[in-house]
């Protein structure tokens, strides 16, 4: 589906939700909702959303990871394991 046919007045949400619903149900894409012309929400499947979500977490883990690096805050592999194996 393209993006301009995944983009819907408000009414169309207030009239359509129950076939909305059932449609995200099976579809991946998102439903971005205008007012007044403009964007204001996106409507998506949840499982989609729980995914999106995920992805924003690795990747906030990513870099939180290299900012650590960066300023020095970590430790080679051989000492890492070598603490473990003492501590067993």
């Amino acid at each position: 589906m393209s993006l301009a046919a995944s983009i819907k007045p408000i009414s169309y949400l207030k009239s359509n939700a129950a076939d909305i619903v059932k449609e995200l149900a099976i579809n991946t894409e998102t439903l971005i909702i205008t007012q007044n012309g403009e964007p204001k929400m996106v409507v998506m499947n949840i499982h989609e959303y729980e995914r999106q979500q995920a992805t924003f977490a690795m990747l906030k883990l990513i870099a939180l990871g290299r900012r650590e690096f960066e300023q020095g805050h970590y430790q080679e592999a051989d000492s890492f394991f070598a603490e473990m194996d003492a501590e067993e």
